[in-house]
């Protein structure tokens, strides 16, 4: 790769870190134990696409990094820390594994999104699934099984805000597919 490329791609990641870490300030935090609905894994899943696995890894990652910097974090432990912001960021760049060319035939390129942003998704839920079975028991309701809520809990915003990230990555595919995929 070129100097010049290179630069290129490091300028793509950081800049893609930001709005991650922007868009996630926007959020719409419902759930008390943390979690929400944002955009903030969209621009993971672009650079994932449009760049690939590495790209999208460093990029999750910094926002993983990144966003327990700027809105304060609860943790209890270093390794749930680890777990809940930036390994679980950083598995939503796995989306790159499904990155394809521009030229591709739209139906291949919306379904390489969807495939995409479920696998990056289902990944951070097991992250956080981890993170809730071993140090967030306590908080599941009376007889209900630990394993069943914190599945529960954490598929109750990664599912929407996967869907959320499905439509606008569509969208950007269909209206400007060079933004979204490999040149």
């Amino acid at each position: 790769m070129k100097k010049d490329n290179r630069l290129l791609l490091l300028v793509e990641i950081a800049l893609m870190a930001a709005v991650g870490v922007i868009l996630d300030l926007l959020s719409l935090r419902l759930w008390p134990n943390g979690g929400s609905v944002s955009l903030a894994m969209v621009p993971i899943f672009l650079i994932a696409y449009r760049r690939g696995l590495g790209a999208g890894l460093t990029t999750g990652l910094l926002v993983g990094i990144l966003q327990p910097l700027i809105v304060p974090p609860f943790y209890v432990h270093p390794i749930q820390f680890l777990l809940d912001y930036p390994i679980a960021f950083m598995v939503v760049g796995m989306a790159g594994i499904f990155s394809v060319k521009v030229d591709e035939l739209k139906r291949k390129r919306i379904t390489m999104i969807i495939l995409g942003c479920l696998t990056g998704s289902l990944l951070r839920l097991v992250s956080h699934f981890i993170s809730g079975v071993i140090w967030f028991g306590e908080m599941a309701p009376e007889g209900t099984p630990v394993a069943l809520y914190s599945f529960l809990y954490n598929a109750s915003y990664l599912l929407p805000t996967a869907a959320v990230s499905i439509v606008v990555l569509a969208l950007l595919s269909h209206q400007a597919p060079r933004l979204v995929h490999e040149q």
